[in-house]
């Protein structure tokens, strides 16, 4: 090989190698920009309001898919470590495919969370609803229920048919009785989906007048809605006292 065929070869090497180093360079920007758009934390809602809407905003993320996952990165983890101020606390069913974190597009620290069958309550789980209010300033407590709810529809089923479920899950549907009791007196076509929503707004009624959350309630420091959850489409719609 001649001297110019050497040349020719040495550029050609030496732009693959440029060529090669860019294009990795821009992987890593591609890479890190997510993780740096999401390094401050998102400015925590004022009012129930707010704090409303936010939760709703990121439930139409959730339905379309154009998801955010903010405050998600170690900077976030580590902001929240010391101390944590969440704005809203939710009292969601045990189902799976109901993961409030998620179909709401929150991150760490965001939200104190709840779960049990059907939303009952207990002291216990009273005790932990109202932890957030009462200690870290929490604006909003959501009661969420959802869409073909295995706990109501087994609790349904036991009452109708007088045959108590074993072990603790009687527990259960002793705390779904009054929605049971309210979707008999309401009827219609689906009684499942009625005692579902009437336990919502129940649970929901409950909580706002409790002892200690009423107060709160009563001068515009905290909000309780009931809402519901669409397994079909991922949206959750309110059923009462949304706040404005």
């Amino acid at each position: 090989m001649d001297r110019a065929g050497r040349l020719d070869r040495r550029a050609l090497l030496t732009g693959g190698i440029a060529c090669a180093t860019a294009a990795l360079s821009g992987c890593s920007s591609i890479i890190a920009s997510p993780v740096a758009a999401d390094a401050s934390p998102s400015p925590r809602p004022t009012t129930p309001s707010a704090a409303w809407a936010r939760l709703m905003k990121g439930n139409e993320r959730w339905v379309s898919g154009d998801l955010q996952h903010p405050d998600r990165d170690p900077n976030r983890r580590q902001f929240v470590a010391q101390e944590q101020q969440p704005f809203g606390a939710i009292l969601s069913c045990i189902d799976s495919r109901v993961p409030p974190e998620l179909l709401f597009d929150t991150g760490l620290g965001d939200l104190y969370v709840m779960r049990t069958g059907g939303e009952t309550i207990g002291p216990v789980v009273t005790g932990s609803v109202e932890y957030g209010p009462m200690t870290s300033g929490t604006l909003l407590i959501v009661v969420l229920g959802h869409q073909r709810c295995g706990a109501v529809k087994a609790a349904y089923k036991s009452i109708r048919d007088g045959e108590p479920l074993p072990g603790n899950l009687q527990a259960i549907v002793k705390a779904l009785q009054p929605a049971y009791d309210q979707a008999a007196r309401k009827g219609g076509t689906d009684p499942v989906e009625t005692m579902a929503r009437a336990q919502v707004e129940l649970t929901a009624t409950k909580l706002r007048s409790n002892h200690d959350l009423a107060p709160l309630v009563g001068k515009g420091a905290l909000a309780v809605v009931g809402a519901y959850y669409s397994l079909d489409t991922g949206k959750v719609e309110v059923l009462a006292d949304a706040p404005s």
